[in-house]
């Protein structure tokens, strides 16, 4: 079940990680749109540098490619902690989902985008639920 849950985890990475970029590019369309609906009523102009610089300092704001690496090796470890054939794991196991966790938590504030909003909702429900589980390892 662990296994199971950590493949679903991988899944909805995969998910944000794919949506991502679309998220910026929609956000770029929503930003020249409503400039454009504002100057229109203002009789001025837009100058193009600025809107992209805006555009370019959201899209810093909002990368979470590290998150989203970090996130998968810690899937990736989590993993390997389950296939050990070492002493107990389970403290291990609990700290890398507090890690996760945070992880979730980052891409979450980083993120304004609902595609990427509902995936982020459920990797934090997976996590828990292997959280609870892990507690039986403990």
């Amino acid at each position: 079940d662990l296994r199971k849950r950590i493949g679903r985890l991988l899944e909805l990475t995969g998910a944000i990680t794919a949506r991502h970029p679309l998220a910026v590019a929609a956000y770029r369309e929503k930003l020249r749109a409503r400039i454009d609906c504002l100057l229109r009523d203002c009789g001025a102009t837009a100058e193009t540098g600025r809107v992209e610089h805006e555009i370019a300092q959201f899209a810093d704001r909002s990368d979470i490619a590290e998150e989203l690496i970090r996130l998968r090796s810690h899937c990736e470890q989590l993993g390997d902690l389950l296939s050990a054939e070492a002493g107990p794991t389970g403290r291990r196991i609990d700290f890398l989902l507090q890690e996760m966790v945070r992880e979730v938590n980052t891409i979450g504030s980083k993120n304004s985008d609902l595609e990427i909003t509902r995936p982020v909702i459920e990797l934090k429900s997976e996590i828990e639920r292997i959280r609870e589980q892990a507690h039986n390892i403990l």
